[in-house]
């Protein structure tokens, strides 16, 4: 037990010091995170509004296929990008491989069909109404589009929000395809793997803390946007 209180201690002094390789670690992956998700919303919103909007042949296995790519292990999606963006591979010319881009190409991926799902499943509920009305007052497709995402807004915001969370808190990815660079491609949980192998146990802990810290942030941002949707 004094082994772990110490280093929780000395972990908490690393933070309030603001250690640089603490820092670093946090800046990349907030960097990295925000931009995946941000990509991965611009891609999954539309398609979440087509599939909770229209009904069509194969939806069905269109959804089914969405609920089991979320089980899919971050390695399993590392791996497959990896095979497209190695030397050998079809994109191996880019150069991308253990570059931040490579993080966010494989978390998009990894991201994608978690928040289709959940908008699909946010706008089906009162996707109808809405769109309609926008639609009898005159308004085109795409500011019905618009009109219905507005006033779904909470529950969109809770979706990006849980797929910022999913993707700052894995570890396949980044690792296979960042390979833990410092200060290039090092997030947090790459650099608490490194760490904890090491032997560093307080920086494993600091790190963890600021992760920890970064997730419950999240997930007090998603129940206050449940409480406010259910108030609305």
């Amino acid at each position: 037990m004094n082994f772990l209180f110490s280093g929780v201690g000395e972990a908490l002094q690393r933070i309030i010091q603001l250690d640089a390789d603490l820092l670093s670690a946090l800046v990349t992956t907030v960097k990295v995170s925000f931009a995946s998700t941000a990509i991965a919303s611009i891609l999954s919103l539309p398609l979440g509004f087509l599939l909770a909007r229209h009904e069509f042949h194969g939806k069905h296995l269109v959804l089914a296929t969405l609920k089991t790519a979320l089980a899919f292990p971050t390695v399993v999606v590392a791996l497959f990008v990896y095979a497209f963006l190695a030397n050998q591979g079809p994109l191996g010319r880019l150069h991308l491989l253990f570059t931040p881009a490579a993080i966010i190409i494989g978390q998009v991926l990894l991201v994608v069909p978690l928040i289709i799902a959940l908008v699909h499943s946010v706008l089906q509920s009162c996707i109808g109404t809405i769109h309609e009305e926008a639609r009898l007052l005159g308004a085109s497709p795409v500011d019905a589009f618009l009109k219905t995402l507005v006033e779904a807004r909470l529950g969109i915001l809770t979706a990006l929000m849980t797929g910022f969370g999913r993707v700052a808190s894995e570890i396949g990815v980044s690792l296979i395809l960042g390979g833990n660079i410092r200060g290039y491609t090092r997030t947090m949980t790459t650099a608490i793997s490194l760490e904890t192998n090491q032997g560093n146990f307080p920086q494993a802990v600091a790190l963890g803390i600021l992760l920890l810290f970064i997730v419950l942030l999240i997930n007090l941002g998603i129940q206050i946007g449940g409480r406010q949707r259910g108030t609305v």
